[in-house]
């Protein structure tokens, strides 16, 4: 047998975090037994998909590295196929047509309701004859498809997650409804029966999902039957919580696969993190792997049923070895769109080397890729802002002296070196008589407005290499005058 595996996204909002990790767990079972990787979009709620969603979700997965074997198929190209089935359902007996009104079926709520009853229909319509639906259609009632459920029936299955799962037939809320009302044919078929249809056509085998979905896998374990095809197997995976234990919502900061690229996380870092949300390797001290590392591995005897908590802190720590173990050139091509995004004014080809040289000298201090923007900012401005500790160092008796004899000892000086650099330092301590920490000091606070910030040799060779620094040491000494 080929595994055979899906991930069928709704394209009415963008790729969440949610559906992601559904997809990895997907895409992990599929390699790990070298299998296929199909993509669905589910787009049947024609009011509320847009195309730009469904542009999200596969943008989305490839930046993840989820690339699919077979698709995307797309459920509305796929109309004729599902009224087809619903037909052969009718033909049967195993559907019919139901005729109940919203205001009946409102009625019948409210009744089980003073009753303490659990919502459910009745079934009134399943045994119509031919006069009764000729009235009810001279009345002008147009009818929804219900597929037929015995209440005395016992649903079993073995979850590859929680082990056996038992339902009753009558916990299953009455006869199902698997197309909408239409005035004349089927309307239009409902997600519990064409997700059937769909995995029975494309030879879904096995069937990995939130279990947020474990309530539709009875009722689609009867469809399977009923269309006298083999029933895939379930796995059902843990929710995404809250670090309070709760689902995990946009309340909490969790947005779209897309959003997180923009708050600066990379594609391998994210990837890693979901991986590790509800499913633990073998070797439980390895934390950094790879898709294709992980997917040797996954199996879900390691798969929790517990709910995983996301762990904001996990994550980004997650995402700075990513960012550490980039290669420089890599690593510049990720960071040049947080810096356009910023208004930063750099031409891409010609200050490459200037680029690629700062790169190097923040890219051991970011956590996330937009922390370059902050850590950054001095390189791209003009002048600098002084904070306080700035301010107070550039009073400090002798820092003027100190900053003037580093002007004088730049005017021979016509392209600064890292050793020409040590060498003014050195030159002015001995000639001012001072503590070499008093000119390093002075120098940082001149040239980046704090007494805080990534290496002052490398620095200063950068904002000398676009002429900045001398600018910004005059400034220093009116501002300390």
């Amino acid at each position: 047998m080929t595994v055979r595996v899906r991930i069928a996204p709704s394209p009415t909002g963008n790729l969440h975090i949610g559906t992601a990790r559904t997809a990895v767990f997907n895409w992990l079972f599929a390699r790990h037994h070298g299998g296929k990787f199909i993509l669905r979009i589910e787009d049947t709620d024609l009011e509320r998909s847009r195309p730009e969603y469904t542009d999200n979700i596969l943008e989305g997965l490839r930046w993840l590295g989820l690339n699919w074997d077979e698709g995307p198929f797309f459920q509305s190209q796929r109309l004729d196929i599902y009224k087809e089935a619903v037909q052969k359902l009718l033909d049967q007996g195993l559907a019919y047509r139901c005729y109940t009104t919203s205001e009946e079926l409102e009625t019948l709520r409210e009744a089980q309701k003073a009753r303490g009853e659990a919502p459910r229909y009745d079934n009134r319509h399943r045994n119509l004859t031919p006069e009764q639906r000729a009235a009810f259609e001279a009345e002008g009632r147009s009818s929804v498809i219900r597929f037929k459920i015995e209440d005395g029936r016992e649903i079993v299955w073995n979850d590859l997650v929680r082990g056996k799962m038992s339902w009753r037939g009558s916990d299953l809320g009455g006869d199902m409804v698997i197309a909408r009302a239409s005035e004349e044919g089927s309307g239009q078929p409902l997600y519990n029966f064409v997700v059937v249809v769909d995995d029975i056509d494309m030879q879904i085998t096995h069937v990995i999902r939130g279990e947020d979905h474990i309530a539709n896998t009875a009722k689609q374990i009867l469809l399977y039957e009923a269309m006298g095809a083999k029933i895939p197997e379930f796995a059902h995976t843990p929710l995404i919580l809250n670090m309070e234990g709760r689902k995990l919502s946009k309340r909490d900061g969790v947005t779209s696969i897309s959003d997180f690229q923009q708050m600066g996380f990379t594609a391998e870092g994210l990837v890693n993190y979901m991986t590790l949300l509800g499913w633990s390797p073998p070797d439980s001290t390895q934390e950094i792997f790879t898709l294709e590392e992980a997917a040797k591995e996954f199996g879900f005897e390691r798969v929790n049923k517990a709910g995983a908590k996301f762990d904001w802190d996990k994550l980004d720590w997650l995402n700075s070895q990513y960012i550490h173990k980039t290669p420089v050139d890599k690593l510049t091509d990720l960071l040049i769109p947080y810096w356009q995004a910023a208004g930063y004014k750099f031409d891409g080809g010609r200050d490459r080397v200037w680029l690629e040289q700062l790169v190097t000298l923040i890219s051991q201090s970011l956590t996330r890729l937009v922390d370059a923007v902050p850590q950054s900012q001095l390189f791209f401005t003009d002048t600098v802002e002084f904070s306080d500790e700035g301010s107070t160092q550039l009073k400090q008796e002798g820092s003027t002296a100190v900053l003037e004899g580093i002007v004088t000892a730049l005017e021979n000086q016509p392209q600064l070196s890292e050793a020409a650099a040590q060498d003014i330092i050195k030159q002015v301590v001995k000639e001012q008589k001072v503590k070499k920490g008093l000119v390093m000091r002075s120098l940082r606070a001149a040239l980046t407005g704090d007494v805080h910030g990534p290496d002052l040799i490398q620095s200063w060779l950068l904002l000398n290499q676009i002429g900045l620094d001398k600018s910004r040491l005059s400034r220093a000494i009116t501002e300390a005058n």
